[in-house]
């Protein structure tokens, strides 16, 4: 009996000895999503930002923690990026490193809490329009609103701060705001307002502040087909490969077969409808409408009339404009491209005139000129004083004969009969004009 109680003893501990390193395992194999909001805010980020709360999510991470340094960017990025964190069930963290101005400002308004480190700053957010000035009054005044909702979204943040952020005329003179300056939140002061839960001195206080130090954090990381996507996808990208895309192909037409510019143009239209797909911005719609259009302008080779041509040239703009997003934009940065195409052309012209390879298919460039020696018929000055005889009636028209060859003329009015002596007197083209001859057998 006590053999038996022995062995059961003996058991107990050595199960136990396996099973509470794995209990104390368990435990600490809560995860912590850190995920990095860097560089500027655009539909690319908004994609990135996607993936890592889905796969945070799934694996039941117990917060996701959003490292912030960004100088802002475009507010339909943002607005996507803050309704993401919104219908979040997660535990969302804004964790400002260094700066988080403009459209950073309003993501990080939308986080469960906020933190900041000691240099950090958050603010400035007067939404802008594409040439880098004040946004209109219409978008002014829609901006802040969603700047005052965004501080509203969470409790204990006052509103007039935000409000301050994007209005310059909302006067908090102890904060430096007003008369023409936004507001920009220090980290002491953002505290103080509400705005920051506390200042923290690197991303391991961070963490036990806020109670996850035993957590596990999974950093994640843009892959390359996101790189690449908020690479070709930043405001400024855009308008270079779109008219880097043109020039490709105006030169093209100065080039015999496909060559060097044709292959840029391709290239950097694969990279715009790559990164634009990936960003989640342009579907497969779009891709097809720009293959139905390429195909129509390769088909103005083969048919007549430039309609094809049109039509493929308009569906291209067309799936350029629909791929982008925000249709003013794209609009504006396909006539920039459209631009600078046309302004290579002219400088190309200069220097090569028409000698377009590829367009010589598309249109007639060719002409026919008496300076290239064509002419329409052949002007038979030697025929004038000659003497022929007339071979039929001319009534004015008829014709002769002159050394066995049959001309047609017509007389200078009067009718001449049959077998009756005539001389030339003005040939006009195919136009030859006779009279009646007084000496028969002169010049004969």
């Amino acid at each position: 009996m006590h053999k038996m109680i022995g062995r059961i003893i003996l058991f107990i501990l050595f199960v136990s000895a396996f099973a509470f390193p794995l209990l104390e395992t368990g435990a600490a194999t809560s995860k912590v999503y850190k995920v990095p909001v860097e560089d500027v805010v655009e539909k690319g980020l908004y994609a990135f930002l996607q993936r890592s709360f889905e796969e945070a999510e799934e694996a039941g991470a117990k917060a996701i923690i959003l490292e912030i340094n960004t100088p802002g960017g475009f507010t339909d990025a943002a607005d996507q990026i803050a309704k993401l964190m919104d219908e979040s069930p997660l535990r969302v963290i804004a964790y400002i490193n260094n700066k988080a101005i403009s459209a950073g400002a309003f993501i990080a308004l939308y986080a469960d809490e906020i933190y900041m480190s000691p240099t950090a700053t958050m603010g400035a957010a007067q939404v802008i329009d594409s040439a880098g000035n004040a946004a209109d009054v219409k978008a002014h005044s829609v901006w802040v609103a969603d700047m005052i909702t965004a501080a509203e979204s969470k409790k204990g943040r006052e509103p007039k701060y935000a409000e301050a952020m994007a209005d310059p005329e909302i006067n908090l003179p102890d904060y430096r705001a007003g008369v023409g300056k936004l507001l920009t939140l220090k980290a002491d002061e953002a505290k103080k307002v509400g705005y920051s839960n506390e200042t923290v001195e690197s991303f391991n206080e961070l963490l036990k502040i806020t109670g996850l130090e035993n957590a596990d954090i999974i950093s994640t990381k843009e892959t390359f087909a996101e790189s690449i996507a908020r690479f070709v996808t930043h405001p400024i990208v855009v308008p270079i490969l779109l008219s880097i895309a043109g020039l490709g192909f105006v030169l093209e037409l100065y080039s015999p077969g496909f060559g060097v510019p044709g292959t840029m143009a391709g290239i950097s239209l694969v990279l715009f409808f790559y990164g634009h797909l990936v960003a989640g911005l342009a579907g497969y719609e779009t891709i097809i409408l720009f293959l139905i259009g390429a195909g129509l302008v390769v088909a103005e080779i083969f048919l007549p009339h430039g309609i094809a041509g049109v039509i493929g040239s308009l569906a291209i703009i067309g799936s350029i404009i629909m791929a982008g997003g925000n249709p003013m934009y794209m609009a504006i940065s396909v006539l920039i491209a459209v631009a600078i195409a046309v302004i290579g052309m002219v400088i190309i012209m200069k220097f090569f005139g028409k000698k377009l390879h590829l367009l010589n298919k598309v249109v007639l460039m060719d002409t026919t000129d008496t300076e290239s020696g064509y002419v329409s018929n052949v002007n038979r000055i030697e025929l004038l004083g000659r003497i022929a005889k007339t071979s039929t009636p001319l009534r004015p028209s008829g014709a002769i004969e002159l050394d066995g060859e049959r001309i047609d003329v017509v007389s200078e009015g009067s009718y001449i009969g049959k077998g009756i002596s005539v001389i030339i007197v003005k040939v006009e083209g195919s136009r030859t004009v006779v009279r009646e001859s007084k000496e028969k057998g002169e010049n004969e």
